[in-house]
């Protein structure tokens, strides 16, 4: 199992589906060769540099955190099965009532769509979702980073950029 990277005060927690086996191999989140994740957080300038899998920790540094909605390690997020989503929703919006961060970024539509209990047809906008359903953190929906996707790297980059823009509004003067 691959530990959450929390603790309380993150600004932005990042919620991925599940660890890919490459990531549970290396015991580290986003290990996958084709994942972009590192990359756009340095990119958008989230982090002030590219870090690699086994510096996941070191995201507390600059307040991010990461937590999975399922901890066990599958090839792709299609071979999770419904009870253990729902049993990892109940579990992800207790820890984001208790850990409060200021944003919680859903890396995917679909993950959001699991843990809002929304239908898989329903739309689903990048960025910003209103109203929150965990009082005072914002939820976020961006593309996930895994290769996989077919989203170009610049519009992944573009609602990273805008989840930073989004922080920075939202602090505290």
């Amino acid at each position: 199992m691959i530990e959450d990277v929390v603790m309380t005060g993150l600004d932005i927690l990042f919620v991925g589906y599940n660890p890919s086996l490459a990531s549970a191999a290396r015991g580290h989140h986003f290990a996958g060769p084709g994942n972009l994740f590192w990359a756009l957080l340095a990119d958008a300038g989230l982090t002030s540099h590219r870090l690699s899998p086994e510096q996941d920790r070191d995201l507390l540094l600059w307040k991010l955190g990461i937590i999975n909605l399922v901890d066990r390690p599958t090839a792709t997020a299609a071979e999770l099965q419904g009870p253990e989503i729902e049993a990892g929703s109940r579990r992800l919006k207790t820890r984001l009532t208790q850990l409060k961060p200021r944003i919680a970024c859903f890396l995917g539509k679909d993950i959001f769509r699991a843990v809002a209990g929304r239908r898989p047809s329903e739309r689903i906008d990048w960025g910003l979702q209103e109203p929150s359903w965990i009082p005072s953190v914002m939820l976020y929906v961006a593309p996930n980073p895994s290769r996989r996707s077919t989203i170009p790297y610049g519009l992944r980059l573009r609602y990273f950029r805008e989840l930073k823009n989004l922080l920075q509004w939202s602090m505290p003067s």
